[in-house]
């Protein structure tokens, strides 16, 4: 895949082309892309995909502090590869970006910068100026361009059609099987190795803690999960705790995100490590004592262990 930041001097053969801001690149969006990919090929072209960076919200909106996001740029990157696209065209998002008109857009940008043959869109897609571009005003702007429009509806999962603020919630309300199977993939994110307190080394449970690579990366729910770690190239078993620690910790203590790597022994302060979330063991429970949070460690460790074989 190809990697453009802006559409200035492109020359790309037969572009079938879609738009947004495809935030966790889940399977509803894989519905659309593969699609992209198939007519793409079809009209023997190129598939494209346009995204905004940064995105939107963080331009439009006046408060940023609880604004989270399924996917970085990086890993939104690697997903839209892993799905076969040719070209990621990358538009800078402005204020002024935000006032152009629908047509305006896909006359000078989609038609003239890009030279789209084959547009295509998701079922609940806008654009535009205060997204008053939809599937109906693209094809009534089309009319005037040689190009085709195509709709493409979007996957229905249990809980009905899938979209990034779904898979947020269930998220942030502990339900990991349900935000993993609508994203069609484990949830992850990356983070530098900083130090901590080292309570949890002298519980015989020693913790990386993890500082997230992106500040708007959205965290889950406080509780236990069974993790895999990615260290250099190499996956270990963790399991990982969101929270404030309220055993050991009173309640103004910051959250925090702590993971005790199986079998693991080096110092690893300073790096970047992966963690995928797999499973959720249990909520954060304020214990009577240390003893007891050592205890439930330990059952931990074990359903970390058994969840994790059986991959």
């Amino acid at each position: 895949m190809i990697i453009h930041y802006g559409c200035e001097s492109l020359n790309l053969g037969s572009p079938v082309v879609t738009l947004g801001i495809f935030d966790g690149v889940h399977r509803g969006h894989m519905t659309l892309l593969s699609s992209l990919v198939l007519r793409a090929k079809e009209a023997n072209g190129e598939s494209v995909v346009i995204t905004f960076s940064p995105h939107p919200r963080l331009v439009l909106s006046k408060d940023q502090a609880d604004l989270m996001f399924l996917t970085t740029m990086k890993e939104k990157q690697v997903l839209l590869e892993g799905a076969g696209i040719d070209h990621l065209i990358v538009l800078d998002f402005s204020e002024e970006f935000s006032r152009m008109n629908a047509c305006d857009f896909v006359s000078e940008v989609l038609v003239d910068k890009i030279g789209t043959k084959h547009l295509l869109v998701g079922y609940n897609h806008h654009f535009g100026r205060r997204g008053e571009g939809d599937f109906n005003t693209i094809v009534q702007c089309s009319e005037s361009f040689n190009f085709k429009v195509e709709q493409v509806q979007g996957f229905q999962s249990e809980e009905g059609a899938i979209s990034s603020s779904i898979i947020r919630k269930a998220l942030t309300e502990g339900r990991l099987d349900a935000a993993n199977s609508m994203l069609g993939y484990p949830y992850s994110l990356s983070g530098e190795v900083v130090p901590g307190k080292q309570l949890g080394r002298s519980l015989g449970f020693p913790t990386a803690n993890i500082k997230p690579d992106d500040k708007h990366k959205l965290i889950p729910a406080n509780g236990v999960y069974a993790v895999e770690v990615m260290i250099k190239g190499t996956e270990y078993k963790g399991m990982l705790s969101i929270g404030t620690n309220p055993t050991v910790n009173d309640s103004s203590a910051d959250r925090s995100i702590e993971v005790n790597i199986l079998n693991f022994e080096k110092d690893i302060y300073g790096e970047n490590i992966t963690i995928t979330f797999k499973k959720w063991l249990r909520d954060e429970i304020r214990f009577n004592n240390v003893s007891e949070l050592t205890r439930q460690m330990e059952i931990d460790k074990q359903d970390t262990i058994r969840l994790l074989s059986h991959k």
